[in-house]
């Protein structure tokens, strides 16, 4: 693998795989909670009118480049991050990133074209709202981070969205979208070496040679105060959805990071063995679906237990899931059970990392946080190295009842 830094700032990391498919990503440190002065929703709205058009191809051209050869362009933003990503063969892989770097670095933004957006994304914002789960959580991720910019909606709302004009788009992307924002991952069976002479060339020939730095101050990231709430919402739904949760540790919190995930699969993680699925959906047939889930900020974390279930269950969900959490801080994992959760979380690490998508999009992400890519062998021997101990003071830490938050739509 090559890491490195193009002249302009940009961060690059390159790994040769064994596949005759290609892949790229261009990461921007550059997300919902970078919002401010600016309407609601700008980021994603960006995301999305970004494909309209740049100074060197139309919205058609742009669609049609990679398809011709049967590959795929696509984005998503999250309330860090603005991330495009291309699959294609790897014979296309210059043409994917010339692409993705096309975008970042001339996009034009029509009138006409953010006027058909808008109704794209208006149309994106009602169907989410009929979907509780989705709703709950963000709602739920709102009221704990309340008077922090990561209480902002990634979608914006339908008011904010049609605010948006072509002038902010323009200007939200020359303050936002530098080279020294961005991380450009590619994995693709070709020669590394040859492949870095061939991305730096692109990243020259729409950045120039010179560092360009963000005029904008670096933004200082603060802990959010986040305050218990415990609310229930009549929102006249054939289930009720809820959400248990609160603050966790950041992105930069090492150890506890490594074990706030294995915390997390342990109890609520995809496989039918974790706590709360055992329990909850196997055994009491209580739930359609219950999962644990830990997002990683720069300044913090949400740990978050989501659940959908028939009316007349929510309460007794809410209880065991009471009583599992208490046990968990109660008590420490035997070293069997504790060596199998290990076990567990690095194969399904492992498969995870066996697909070539995954791998760069991971790689962009490590870029933008750590300006370095962590190896597989690292982050596996950082798992086997948790213990039993650390496991429960997070535990009590996190799940402390003074710290959960509940949310219940009904």
């Amino acid at each position: 693998m090559i890491v490195g830094k193009a002249d302009c700032g940009l961060q690059y990391a390159i790994f040769r795989s064994g596949r005759a498919v290609g892949y790229c990503s261009l990461s921007i440190k550059c997300g919902t909670r970078d919002e401010n002065g600016y309407p609601s929703g700008i980021a994603h709205f960006t995301e999305h009118t970004i494909f309209r058009g740049t100074t060197h191809k139309s919205a058609s051209a742009i669609n049609s480049y990679l398809e011709k050869g049967g590959g795929d362009i696509n984005a998503y933003t999250t309330k860090e991050e603005i991330v495009l990503h291309a699959t294609v063969l790897k014979e296309d892989i210059t043409k994917a990133i010339s692409m993705l770097i096309d975008l970042a670095a001339c996009p034009t933004f029509p009138e006409d074209e953010i006027e058909t957006e808008k109704g794209v994304v208006l149309d994106e914002i009602y169907s989410y709202k009929d979907s509780p789960a989705d709703e709950v959580y963000d709602k739920f991720e709102e009221l704990l981070f309340a008077g922090h910019p990561l209480e902002r909606p990634i979608l914006g709302t339908s008011k904010s969205v049609g605010k948006i004009t072509s002038k902010d788009l323009k200007l939200f992307v020359s303050e936002r979208f530098t080279p020294s924002k961005m991380a450009l991952a590619i994995v693709a069976d070709i020669d590394e070496k040859k492949l870095e002479q061939s991305a730096l060339k692109i990243i020259d020939k729409f950045f120039g040679k010179e560092l360009i730095i963000n005029e904008l101050p670096t933004i200082k990231y603060f802990l959010p105060k986040a305050e218990k709430f415990e609310k229930t919402l009549d929102k006249r739904n054939h289930e009720a959805n809820a959400v248990i949760g609160s603050i966790a540790p950041s992105l930069y919190d090492g150890r506890k990071r490594i074990s706030t995930i294995l915390l997390s699969n342990i109890l609520g993680g995809p496989a039918s063995n974790s706590l709360l699925n055992s329990i909850l959906r196997e055994k009491k047939g209580w739930v359609y679906n219950v999962e644990s889930s830990y997002t990683q900020y720069s300044d913090t974390g949400i740990f978050a237990i989501s659940l959908g279930c028939e009316r007349s269950n929510i309460e007794k969900c809410c209880k065991a899931i009471e009583k599992i959490l208490l046990k968990l801080t109660e008590n420490t994992l035997s070293e069997t059970k504790l060596k199998a959760a290990k076990k567990q979380l690095i194969g399904q690490l492992s498969i995870s990392a066996d697909n070539g998508e995954t791998t760069c999009l991971s790689m962009g992400k490590s870029l933008l946080a750590y300006e370095k890519i962590i190896s597989d062998r690292i982050e596996k021997d950082l798992i086997n190295s948790i213990t039993a101990a650390e496991l429960q003071t997070l535990s009590q830490d996190i799940f402390n009842p003074e710290h959960l938050s509940r949310l219940i739509y009904l």
